[in-house]
C-alpha cells in the first residue's frame, strides 16, 4: 500500500497565536506612502453580512453579463476628525500639534494639556521649515456617537502620502472639517482590511489547529495529537499542536473589492436591521466577501499594499440587496 501522508496542521505564518494587544489594528505606513498619495487609512465599524444581487461585468468572466448573488459585508463609516498633527524625523516623533477644537467625549477619554496654542499659527511656523522633517502623520478620532453604538471615540495614527508640502496642505484643508469616506475611497476600488478576529477563548488542538480525530480506541484521548515529540530532545517544541488561545488575533485581508457606498438615507428604503447592530445611521460601504470580527468591531481600512490584476479588473453592477 502507498504511504499515507497528511500535511502538518496549522500554519506557522501566523505565530505566536496569542490575543491581540489592541482591538484597533495599526499599520506600517512607509510602503503605502511610496505607492499612494493623500489619506492612506480610515477607521470603520463592521455592521453585518448581506446578499447582493449584481450583474457581472468582469471581462473574460464565466458569468459575464449574468446575474449573480454575491455575499457581501456592510461597514459603517462615521466621519473622522483630526486630533493632532505628528511630525517625524529619523523615525522618531519630534513633536505634536494638538487641535484646539475637540469634542467633549474625547476630552473625557484622554488627558489634554491645559495650555493650548492656536494650531493655525503653529502650522504657519512649521511650514517655513517643512523640509527638516521626514514624515507628517495624523492622529485622528472617530465619531461613533453618530452610529448609536457607543460614545467613546477610537483614536489611531493615519499616514499621509505625497510630499511634505502636499501633506501639510491636506492638514490645512481638513483641520476644522470632518473627514468622510468619500474623501478616501471611491466605488470599485480595492482596499486592505485590518482588524481583530472573533475570539473563542481557550480551545483544544482539534479546533485550534484542525488536526484529525484519532481512532476511537486510542489511549489518552481522541482529541489530541498522537505524538507531541520524540524522546530526544526531551521537550515539546513550539511546532507541536497544543491547546491554547484561539481567536482574537490581529489579521489583514488583502485586496477586498469595494462594491458600493452610500448614506443612511439610501438604506432606509430597504429597512434593514442587522443582528447585534441595528439600523445603519451613518455613511456605509459594501465590501465583497466576508470580513473577520464580530458586529460593531473596529476596522482599519487602508489603500492596497500589493494590488493584483485579478482583484482590480472585477466589475459588478448592483441590482438589489437581499436580506
Amino acid at each position: 500500500m502507498p504511504k499515507t501522508h497528511k500535511p502538518r496542521a496549522g500554519s506557522l505564518q501566523f505565530w505566536p497565536r496569542k490575543r491581540a494587544t489592541r482591538i484597533l489594528s495599526s499599520a506600517n505606513w512607509k510602503p503605502l506612502q511610496k505607492k499612494h498619495s493623500g489619506l492612506l487609512g480610515f477607521i470603520c465599524y463592521k455592521v453585518g453580512m448581506i446578499r447582493v444581487l449584481a450583474r457581472d461585468l468582469t471581462p473574460n468572466s464565466m458569468t459575464k453579463n449574468k446575474q449573480i448573488i454575491i455575499p457581501s459585508t456592510f461597514v459603517g463609516c462615521p466621519p473622522m476628525r483630526i486630533l493632532a498633527v505628528r511630525f517625524y524625523k529619523d523615525d522618531m516623533v519630534v513633536f505634536d500639534i494638538l487641535n484646539e477644537n475637540l469634542d467633549k467625549e474625547l476630552k473625557r477619554k484622554i488627558k489634554l494639556p491645559k495650555e493650548k496654542s492656536k494650531i493655525g499659527k503653529r502650522l504657519v511656523e512649521v511650514e517655513k521649515k517643512i523640509n527638516e522633517f521626514d514624515d507628517i502623520r495624523l492622529l485622528v478620532y472617530t465619531l461613533p456617537k453618530e452610529t448609536g453604538l457607543k460614545k467613546t471615540p477610537d483614536i489611531a495614527e493615519i499616514g499621509l502620502g505625497g510630499s511634505n508640502s502636499e501633506k501639510l496642505d491636506f492638514v490645512k484643508k481638513y483641520i476644522s472639517k470632518d473627514i468622510k469616506m468619500v474623501d478616501f475611497l471611491k466605488s470599485g476600488q480595492v482596499v486592505d482590511v485590518r482588524g481583530v478576529t472573533k475570539g473563542h477563548g481557550f480551545t483544544g488542538p482539534v479546533k485550534r489547529f484542525k488536526i484529525g480525530l484519532r481512532q476511537h480506541k486510542s489511549e489518552k484521548g481522541r482529541r489530541r495529537p498522537g505524538s507531541v515529540g520524540p524522546w530526544t530532545p526531551s521537550r515539546i517544541t513550539f511546532r507541536a499542536p497544543m491547546a491554547g488561545q484561539y481567536g482574537f488575533f490581529s489579521r489583514i485581508q488583502y485586496n477586498s473589492k469595494l462594491l458600493s457606498s452610500g448614506s443612511a438615507r439610501d438604506i432606509e428604503k430597504f429597512s434593514f436591521e442587522f443582528p447585534h447592530y441595528g439600523k445603519i445611521k451613518t455613511n456605509y460601504i459594501i465590501i465583497r466577501g466576508s470580513i473577520h470580527g464580530p458586529a460593531k468591531r473596529q476596522l482599519l481600512l487602508t489603500l492596497p499594499l500589493r494590488e493584483t490584476r485579478s482583484a482590480t479588473k472585477k466589475n459588478f453592477e448592483i441590482l438589489n440587496l437581499l436580506k
